[in-house]
């Protein structure tokens, strides 16, 4: 498998899998029953899970940019050297992202998705320039 799309099936999978603690949570927080159904007045999460809650939403957002212009690159043969680099870079800095949004670590989740969307550009100009 070439890096770029390994890199972009880890970061498909670390998105699809950011649920799973903050769901976790609420459980514990409201219970079994209130979490999975409807409750009209939830308490709320603990504060990491509403943090966690916003950098799954943040990475949703930004997977649909970053695969797009990985798949869009592989289909026009432009494949290894920068992409590579580029999607393995993206994916470390959505890593740090979501770990320092959950735990609160000011100027390094903003760096993160710097990094991140440089990343993204990255791949971007490499299409659209060569």
């Amino acid at each position: 498998m070439k890096t770029e799309l390994f890199y972009l099936a880890l970061a498909a999978a670390l998105t699809g899998l950011l649920w799973v603690p903050y769901i976790l949570d609420r459980i514990m927080v409201w219970g079994l029953v209130p979490a999975v159904s409807y409750p009209a007045n939830p308490p709320a999460q603990s504060p990491w899970a509403q943090r966690m809650m916003r950098a799954h939403g943040n990475a949703v957002e930004n997977l649909v940019v970053f695969a797009t212009l990985v798949l869009i690159a592989n289909a026009l043969g432009l494949t290894g050297g920068t992409i590579a680099t580029a999607s393995v870079v993206y994916f470390w800095a959505r890593v740090v992202h979501v770990v320092a949004y959950t735990f609160a670590i000011p100027w390094v989740r903003t760096l993160a998705f710097v990094v991140g969307f440089l990343a993204q550009a990255t791949v971007a100009w490499r299409i659209f320039f060569g």
